[in-house]
């Protein structure tokens, strides 16, 4: 899901060789959309190694006869306690994304597993934002930035 006007970019640039520094999770929130909703670290998920596997070979689109592998003995579901989530922007094309770490487990007490997908379920403080597409005259000399009266009053209605 590709980052609006290169917002994503200042806070993921610059990390060292072979890190990814992570980006402020509303910033990421708003760039990725209101339909996208993470677990939480903690929650039970299921794994669809196949699935991942097609995804990995489509966004690749290096060749197009390229095979996608196939693993006939691994389970095309694994369940998993999900360990940490850590937000992303690529910074050639601010797309955004989430690493996450996964451990599977073996056996899994049902209750168990219908109480931790409650969490999914609870109410999060919808984050107030708004588009808008930068002109020379939105800015100003001093380094202020001007914007919509309505646009204010929507974005600070929630914090007060």
């Amino acid at each position: 899901m590709p980052a609006n006007g290169g917002g994503a970019s200042p806070a993921a640039a610059n990390p060292s060789e072979g890190e990814k520094k992570s980006i402020n999770p509303e910033l990421w929130q708003a760039c990725a959309g209101p339909l996208v909703n993470l677990p939480p670290a903690g929650t039970h998920v299921v794994y669809f190694p196949q699935g991942h596997s097609e995804q990995v070979a489509a966004s690749m689109k290096k060749d197009v006869d390229a095979q996608i592998p196939n693993y006939p003995n691994l389970p095309s579901k694994l369940l998993c306690v999900l360990h940490n989530v850590t937000l992303h922007a690529d910074t050639e094309t601010d797309e955004v994304y989430a690493q996450m770490t996964l451990q599977p487990v073996p056996s899994f007490d049902k209750d168990a597993l219908l109480r931790s997908d409650l969490s999914m379920k609870a109410n999060k403080p919808q984050t107030e934002f708004f588009c808008k597409t930068l002109t020379a005259s939105d800015t100003s000399t001093h380094g202020g930035l001007h914007y919509a009266t309505t646009c204010s009053r929507a974005c600070s209605q929630g914090s007060t």
